[in-house]
C-alpha cells in the first residue's frame, strides 16, 4: 500500500467513525432460560367466543344456545327456522355482540334472541339487526332476568315486541319499527330507554313500567301511545308525533319535561294523578293538548290547534304560565284552559282564539293574572270561585306612544287582575 493510499484509508475511517456509521453487533448468545414467544396467541387476539354449532350448539327450541358466562359474537348472519329461537341465553354474565350481522326469522319461528333460564343477571345484547321473528326480536323478559342491556339494535317486523326487557333494564340507541307488539318495552320497575326511535308499531312505541325513564326518544305513527311510563316515571326531551292514541301517557307522580306531542289522534300529553308537565308543546292533537288529572301541575307549556281543550285539568291542579291558542280547532269545541272540578289555581296564562278562553265549570277555584283575547267567549266561570277583577280592554281608549313614558292603559292596579283585550 502506498503512502497516499494509506492516508486516504485512514481519512475515510475517521469520517465513518465521526458520523456514527460504524455500528456494533448485538450479543450473539441468547439469554439464559427458556425462550418465550413474542407474538399474541389467537385467544389474546380474539378472546371472545364465536357463535357456532361447535361452541354454542342449539337444542330442541333454539338454533344456538349460550350456557356459560362470557363474551360472544356472531361471525355471520343467522336464518331462523320454525319453532325455534335464534339464540338462547341460559347463563348470567353474558355479552352477545351481533357484530353488525342480521338475525332473520321466518313464519312460525320464536324469538330472535331470548333468555332461557331462571335467576339470570347481567346480560347484554348489542350491535346488530333482528327482524321478522315469530315472537319478539330481542326478548330479555323470559324467566325475569335482572340488569339487562340492549344497545345499537335494529328490530323490525317482528310478530311480538321489537325489544323487551324487565326490572331495571336499559335500552340505548335502538330503533324498533313495524313490530306487531310494542316497539320497545321494559316491564317491571326502574328501566331506562334513551336515544331510541319507535315507528309504526301496533302497540305502544316506547313503554316503561314504574319508575321508568324515557329520554331523547322519538315515537311516530304507533297504534298505541307513542310513549308511556308507569307510576313515578320521567319523560324528557322526547317527541311523539302522529300516534293513533295519546302522544305521551304517564301515570301517577310522573314528570314530563321539554317534550313535543303533535298530531296524535287522542290527547297530546295525558298525565294522571300528581304529575308535573313543564316546558312542553302540544299541537294539533285530536283530543286535548294536555290533560292533567288530580293534583297535577302544568307550567310554561304551549297548547295550540288542538281539537278540544288546550289544557284540561280536574281537581287541585296548578295551571301556570301557559300559552294556549286556537284550540277547539277543526270543528271541535274547546277552551284554551278548562277546569272541570274544584281547588284548581289558574294563574298567569294567555288564552287566545278558541271557542272559550278560560272555562271553569265548578266552584272553589282561583283564577288570577290571566289574559284572554280573540275567543268567542273569553271567560266562563261558575259561581263561588275566587278571581281577580276581569278588565275588558278589547277597545282601549289609549293613545299611541312615541317617547320615553306613558301612563298605564291596563284599567286596573290590582296585582291579580285578569284581562280581556
Amino acid at each position: 500500500m502506498t503512502r497516499k493510499t494509506r492516508i486516504v484509508t485512514l481519512s475515510l475511517a475517521a469520517v465513518i467513525a465521526a458520523t456514527g456509521l460504524i455500528a456494533l453487533a448485538g450479543d450473539l448468545n441468547p439469554p439464559a432460560g427458556p425462550i418465550a414467544p413474542t407474538m399474541k396467541t389467537l385467544d389474546e387476539v380474539e378472546p371472545r367466543v364465536a357463535i357456532n354449532a361447535t361452541n354454542t350448539p342449539g337444542d330442541a327450541d333454539s338454533l344456538f344456545k349460550i350456557t356459560q358466562p362470557g363474551s360472544y359474537y356472531l361471525t355471520g348472519n343467522i336464518q331462523g327456522v320454525a319453532a325455534k329461537h335464534g339464540i338462547e341465553i341460559a347463563a348470567s354474565g353474558v355479552t352477545l355482540d351481533l357484530n353488525g350481522f342480521d338475525l332473520v326469522g321466518v313464519g312460525g319461528s320464536l324469538d330472535g334472541v331470548s333468555t332461557a333460564a331462571g335467576d339470570l343477571t347481567n346480560i347484554a345484547v348489542v350491535n346488530g339487526s333482528v327482524r321478522e321473528w315469530g315472537g319478539d326480536g330481542v326478548d330479555l323478559t323470559s324467566f325475569f332476568p335482572l340488569n339487562c342491556r340492549v344497545a345499537e339494535v335494529l328490530a323490525t317486523g317482528n310478530t311480538g315486541n321489537g325489544i323487551s326487557t324487565v326490572f331495571g333494564g336499559t335500552v340505548l340507541n335502538c330503533s324498533a319499527i313495524i313490530n306487531t307488539g310494542n316497539g320497545i318495552i321494559i316491564f317491571g320497575t326502574g328501566g331506562m330507554v334513551s336515544n331510541c326511535s319507535a315507528f309504526n308499531n301496533t302497540g305502544s312505541g316506547i313503554s316503561t313500567g314504574t319508575g321508568g325513564t324515557v329520554t331523547n326518544c322519538s315515537a311516530f305513527n304507533n297504534t298505541g301511545s307513542g310513549i308511556s311510563t308507569g307510576t313515578g316515571g320521567t319523560v324528557t326531551n322526547c317527541s311523539a308525533f302522529w300516534n293513533l292514541a295519546n302522544g305521551i301517557t304517564v301515570l301517577q307522580g310522573c314528570t314530563v319535561t321539554n317534550c313535543s306531542a303533535r298530531q296524535n289522534s287522542a290527547n297530546g300529553i295525558n298525565a294522571s294523578l300528581g304529575c308535573t308537565v313543564t316546558n312542553c308543546s302540544a299541537t294539533s292533537n285530536g283530543g286535548d293538548g294536555i290533560s292533567a288529572s288530580d293534583g297535577s301541575t302544568v307550567a310554561d307549556c304551549t297548547a295550540q290547534l288542538n281539537a278540544l281543550d288546550g289544557i284540561r285539568c280536574s281537581v287541585s291542579c296548578v295551571i301556570r304560565g301557559n300559552t294556549c291558542s286556537i284550540n277547539g280547532f277543526g270543528g271541535g269545541i274547546g277552551a284554551g284552559i278548562h277546569a272541570t272540578s274544584t281547588d284548581n289555581r289558574l294563574e298567569g296564562n294567555t288564552c287566545t282564539g278558541a271557542d272559550r278562553g278560560i272555562e271553569v265549570g265548578f266552584s272553589g277555584n282561583i283564577i288570577i293574572k290571566n289574559i284572554c283575547s280573540g275567543n268567542d267567549i273569553d271567560w266562563i266561570i261558575a259561581a263561588n270561585n275566587i278571581y281577580g277583577p276581569i278588565i275588558d280592554r278589547r277597545a282601549p281608549a289609549s293613545p299611541a306612544v312615541a317617547g320615553f313614558s306613558a301612563p298605564s292603559s291596563l284599567g286596573s292596579t290590582d296585582a291579580n287582575a285578569n284581562f280581556s283585550y
